[in-house]
């Protein structure tokens, strides 16, 4: 064996030179055979596999496509006062690719005029992208400076900016848009689709010096402006709601406050107002708490507001009569469970015996609770649900809740009783408004709703909306008859501060114990009063509802009645829907008092909300001078005169065109131009 191995390893094997040189050759010439093959395939891949992209990428070398924005609608009420619509901002973007040699007089230069790091505006410009924003929505003065510059590579664009004309009022209705004008809260967001209409676009080619100039290769397309909406707000009485809700809270000591007005024969919607108010031009910085719209979003356990179900229900099974009498156990009853546990059930005001009507007026706990024995869970439940409660009313509003009301197989051995005076019961107060709307209708349930018509840019009615009955809840005789129980609540009851003189006032009072913690606490309540007017021939339907007043006073009738109350005589002021009550009221002497104001606070706070809305009389068919008018009264007296306002800045109107005195057709745009007014002022 080491001799065989031995012979192996000193074999020697002759090393042919022209052979190592043919190997080496050929892998040469193998390596670049490879090599073009992969470079054709590259090639392939490029020029035609990957053709659009690398196309797409060559043309975003030299052009750009510059967004048209659309218009977007704007929002009027029910008598045509301008709510919402568009001003126009200067707006700065930059081209990065052109910019980058006026990069640092650029930043220095948006630095000392904004107030941020210049390395905030050198970041962008040392973007890869061929487009970038340096600062949106300018205000004309500082736009005007900057565009003095003439800054290479800064691209100026007018852009559309949402402008509310009635600052607070009705802000958690409204809500608001975003900074590219589109909605993101409230009826901005539920009617974005028609609001926002459709941009437009144009293609520019750069040449060999960088400057931008339109292509004829595309043509340019136009941007759709937004539909507008109307809505079935009244304006004038939004505002009287806030006013007087705001009074309310601070007289009371109340965290919160809610109003609802409809009319009662439609379902209209007249105001959603709250307190504490927004303002839609700065609505983010608000607490989340304050941006709902909590007439709508919502659950309260209403209390003795509730007791209509029971009253209906009650009088509609010809179970109860008006004037059958109970004991109200001198405002203590003790009830005695079959689990051998007992509750107490107690009223505010200590009654014996009392007739059903005196009951309702009297607002009695007791007497409700032994009168839903005499009715059951099965009626109390079927007329709760018809009235709509534990329904959502379908709204044109975003974020409504339904409310709770459990059936009766999930009712514990308390709900009978509790729930026919408002407890183990979670509704909104439209749902409330709504169902007190159909006693004032003559039994019949109306959908509530917000939205009118809308409106498309030349002024045609695309769509409107008409009044829904939902259906009958109770027969107009008994509608009558807790027509007279409401009434008997206002005259005698505890909702004697909602009475007006001269005028017959329906409604009812409800306190409920706040649940906190699964505990109710004393102390902590809510308190309502919703009531119609005139209660013969009901033209409007009020609901107010504070949320845990502190004042001494918590109860409805004391803190919520006189806030209706006051609501109730300054609208018949100011609104044409009320024609038979200001008929009714023309008997009212001077001497009597006007509600919880001072001698002359009404009329002076009345002034003021409708100041904006007073327009001198106009010519037909003749543009109105609105120069040195604030923007909203501008928008106003044009509006009025059935003109419609293109807004370009904000404050006062310093210009306008066309020119005052010019013949104009209805719908003629009149494009006015704004400045703040510390920049108007001489």
């Amino acid at each position: 064996m080491a001799g065989i191995e031995h012979d192996i390893l000193h074999v020697d094997q002759p090393v042919d030179p022209a052979r190592s040189a043919r190997i080496r050759v050929r892998l040469l010439q193998s390596g670049i055979l490879v090599f073009f093959a992969v470079v054709c395939l590259r090639l392939i891949q490029i020029q035609v596999v990957e053709s659009p992209k690398f196309r797409e990428i060559a043309q975003k070398q030299y052009q750009s496509k510059v967004i048209l924005p659309a218009a977007r609608g704007a929002f009027v009420d029910r008598n045509e006062n301008t709510i919402a619509t568009n001003s126009v901002f200067v707006s700065f973007a930059a081209d990065p690719k052109v910019a980058v040699e006026d990069a640092r007089a650029i930043a220095t230069t948006f630095a000392k005029l904004f107030g941020k790091p210049k390395s905030y505006y050198l970041e962008k410009l040392r973007s890869d992208s061929r487009f970038v924003w340096l600062e949106r929505q300018v205000d004309g003065n500082t736009a005007k400076r900057i565009a003095e510059m003439k800054l290479g590579g800064v691209i100026a664009r007018n852009e559309p900016k949402r402008l509310y004309y009635h600052d607070q009022v009705a802000g958690q209705l409204i809500g608001c848009t975003d900074i590219d004008n589109n909605g993101i809260a409230g009826l901005e967001l539920e009617f974005n689709q028609e609001l926002r209409g459709a941009d437009g676009y144009v293609i520019f080619q750069r040449d060999g010096l960088g400057r931008a100039r339109p292509t004829v290769d595309y043509p340019r397309i136009e941007p759709i402006d937004g539909n507008s909406i109307a809505l079935t707000i009244d304006m004038g009485l939004q505002a009287i709601a806030e006013k007087e809700v705001k009074r309310g809270v601070e007289q009371s000591k109340a965290d919160r406050g809610i109003v609802v007005m409809l009319q009662p024969k439609t379902g209209e919607i007249l105001a959603l107002a709250q307190y504490p108010c927004i303002d839609p031009n700065n609505f983010g910085k608000y607490e989340a708490d304050d941006q709902r719209l909590r007439a709508a979003t919502d659950i309260f356990e209403p209390g003795s507001v509730f007791k209509i179900v029971t009253a209906s229900a009650a009088l509609e099974y010809n179970l109860v009569q008006p004037d059958r009498k109970f004991f109200a156990e001198n405002g203590t009853y003790i009830v005695h469970a079959a689990s051998g546990k007992s509750r107490t059930i107690t009223d505010t005001h200590k009654e014996g015996w009392i007739t059903f009507q005196q009951a309702v007026e009297v607002s009695s706990n007791i007497v409700m609770a032994k009168a839903s024995e005499i009715i059951g869970s099965e009626r109390l439940y079927k007329m709760a649900r018809d009235y709509g409660f534990g329904i959502a009313t379908n709204v044109e509003f975003p974020g409504e809740v339904k409310g709770v009301l459990k059936k009766p197989v999930e009712w514990s051995g308390t709900t009978l009783n509790t729930i026919a005076f408002g407890y183990e019961v979670g509704v909104t107060p439209l749902q409330i408004a709504a169902a007190y709307a159909a006693v004032a209708n003559g039994g019949i349930l109306m959908k509530p709703y917000l939205f009118s018509r809308e409106i498309d840019d030349n002024g045609l009615i695309v769509r409107t909306s008409q009044p829904q009955v939902i259906r009958r809840v109770v027969s107009e005789q008994t509608a009558k008859t807790l027509t007279d129980f409401f009434t008997g609540v206002v005259e005698r009851g505890t909702g004697k501060p909602a009475a007006l003189p001269g005028m017959k006032v329906a409604g009812k009072t409800g306190t409920s114990r706040k649940l906190i913690e699964g505990r109710y606490e004393q102390g902590n309540y809510t308190a309502s009063f919703v009531g119609y007017v005139p209660a013969d021939d009901p033209q409007l339907v009020c609901l107010v509802m504070l949320d845990n007043p502190r004042g001494g006073n918590y109860t409805g009738g004391t803190v919520s009645a006189p806030v209706f109350r006051a609501i109730v005589e300054r609208a018949m002021s100011i609104s044409n829907i009320f024609a038979p009550m200001a008929q009714a009221r023309t008997i009212i002497t001077k001497n009597e008092p006007q509600s919880n104001m001072k001698d002359g606070e009404g009329q002076e706070a009345l002034a003021n909300t409708v100041a904006e809305q007073t327009t001198p009389k106009l010519k037909s068919g003749i543009v109105p001078d609105v120069r040195g008018y604030s923007l909203r009264r501008a928008v106003g007296v044009l509006t009025t005169g059935k003109l419609e306002p293109v807004v370009n800045g904000s404050g006062i109107v310093i210009q306008q065109s066309p020119e005052a005195g010019q013949f104009a057709k209805p719908g003629t745009k009149v494009f006015l131009t704004c400045q703040p007014k510390s920049l108007s002022a001489n």
